[in-house]
């Protein structure tokens, strides 16, 4: 699914599941990337991982998805990581004190 220079990709695998986020996750199109994630535990889909290598912006709203989806994962029995982070993506979660968290 594609929107607003954001891009996310998904690849399934035994109840886990892994999405490429590329491109600016802004207030615009953080509800592409909740959808996905929505989504993905709808299905069943307990343990997700998230590759933001390839994400040069993370805004607010971002943030707030990726804390959502952790939280409702874990809920769920689940995982929830960010893994491969941008330096933008580091460097956001860093302030925001959430990346001893949402970091594999």
């Amino acid at each position: 699914m594609q929107n607003d220079e954001f891009s996310i990709s998904e690849e399934k695998a035994d109840g886990a599941v892994k999405f490429v986020a590329k491109g600016r996750i802004t207030s615009m199109n953080a509800n592409v990337l909740e959808f996905e994630l929505s989504e993905a535990l709808k299905k069943g889909m307990g343990n997700i991982t998230v590759n933001m290598m390839q994400v040069s912006f993370l805004s607010s709203a971002g943030i707030r998805v990726l804390l959502m989806y952790f939280k409702k994962a874990k809920e769920a029995g689940g995982s929830f990581y960010v893994e491969n982070p941008s330096e933008n993506v580091i460097n956001v979660l860093g302030m925001t004190a959430l990346d001893e968290m949402l970091l594999k």
